[in-house]
């Protein structure tokens, strides 16, 4: 294993402009190859147990973003905050328990259901995952407001994290990142079944970086197999990093900085992993970085790729001659499909951790195929970072219109 510690500082600010608040936050065509969740029977639950965390007040709601101009007016109900522990697969197929937030508006008519995926969190910073529903979590604030405007809130920790802590988080694996989020869905309706909480059938997706990749995955997931179990109403995935394969030589051909190398690490690592390719840190990085890497995961790597990476690793990606890695990359490209429901593409023009052209390369790879209700919302100017408060605000609008 090969983690890097990624830059938190750049992360925290994220979550500060998502939150407004002196706090963090943060396919094609070709056969996915990697270990596949199974299809669930007609009859299997997947809730195992759920804790109220908590109820909050509309002016306790209010005060947690007051550094965002009028967002306190959007809160309308209190919230319940459950946390919910369900049954999901790792990627290797075993049957696991994960958990996750569920924000609950008390209400009494019927209300839609968010599906929320946060952002990337660093495995030594997990009670930022939602279910602990700490004041470091993005669940914690503009979250919070969401669903006090009216959406039942379900936001998966993810596996790596919560009830799951004690594996490995998939970074960047779309199957086990759908799946995980769709069967925190799931538990989130027999929750309501069984507490008598009204659903009205329409379900929505949002989440921005990491969640944007995910949103996307889950979106994809749904559709593709299980359409008639919850039909996708709209979602708004911000920033993700859609086309992997095009990333990868991105990154790999560049002769500058790139602030985001530390995160990629944890990309590799994560796929040489759950496609037991099972390489040492020493074919992918020069030293002495491979043995730091070994020795400890959360080693500093340099900025630059022809430093960090060796040559062999880079001829191999840029020539199409690593078929393992190769493979790896295209079961993990998620931006050449065709969505039914609509959705809405945020990406900053100025992206310096995932590039804008991922959200391009799928908003044109999805109107080749015929999508009708696919658009792109370039955010100006905007980078990975400054982008997350307008990206909130305009998913917010798009997906209210449905």
């Amino acid at each position: 294993m090969f983690l890097k510690k990624i830059d938190f500082r750049r992360l925290r600010l994220t979550f500060l402009l998502w939150a407004g608040l002196g706090v963090a936050a943060g396919s094609s065509c070709t056969k996915d190859n990697s270990p596949q969740p199974e299809a669930p029977a007609a009859v299997e639950t997947h809730l195992v147990n759920s804790t109220l965390i908590g109820e909050y007040s509309p002016s306790v709601l209010a005060s947690r973003v007051s550094g965002i101009p009028l967002a306190g007016a959007l809160v309308r109900y209190p919230v319940r905050v459950y946390k919910l522990t369900y049954t999901t697969r790792n990627p290797d197929g075993q049957q696991i328990t994960a958990s996750g937030a569920l924000l609950v508006p008390v209400a009494t008519q019927a209300l839609p259901l968010l599906s929320y995926q946060h952002g990337t969190i660093s495995p030594d910073a997990e009670e930022r995952a939602p279910s602990y529903y700490s004041a470091s979590s993005e669940v914690y604030s503009a979250v919070s407001v969401l669903a006090s405007t009216g959406y039942i809130v379900s936001a998966p920790d993810y596996i790596g994290y919560g009830a799951a802590k004690a594996l490995p988080h998939p970074y960047e694996h779309a199957s086990s990142l759908a799946s995980a989020s769709l069967d925190m869905m799931r538990a989130a309706k027999e929750f309501c079944e069984k507490e008598k909480v009204v659903l009205n059938k329409k379900n929505y997706l949002l989440g921005y970086s990491e969640g944007g990749y995910a949103t996307m995955a889950l979106h994809k997931l749904i559709e593709e197999k299980y359409p008639t179990e919850f039909a996708v109403t709209a979602s708004a995935p911000g920033a993700g990093a859609y086309h992997k394969t095009a990333f990868a030589k991105y990154i790999l051909s560049s002769n500058q900085k790139l602030s985001f190398l530390s995160s990629y690490v944890w990309v590799l690592d994560t796929y040489n992993r759950v496609y037991s390719i099972n390489r040492a840190p020493s074919y992918y990085f020069n030293q002495p970085w491979a043995t730091q890497l070994q020795a400890n995961p959360f080693s500093d790597v340099p900025e630059t790729p022809s430093e960090l990476f060796t040559s062999t690793f880079r001829t191999g990606i840029l020539s199409n001659t690593d078929a393992p890695m190769a493979a790896a990359f295209r079961d993990n490209d998620i931006y050449d499909w065709k969505p039914k429901a609509p959705l809405a593409l945020f990406h900053g023009t100025a992206d310096d951790y995932v590039p804008y052209f991922n959200s391009e390369d799928a908003y044109k790879a999805m109107q080749a195929r015929g999508a009708t209700q696919v658009t792109l919302r370039p955010i100006q100017g905007g980078n990975h970072f400054t982008s997350v408060t307008q990206y909130t605000l305009e998913a917010l609008g798009f997906i209210s219109q449905y």
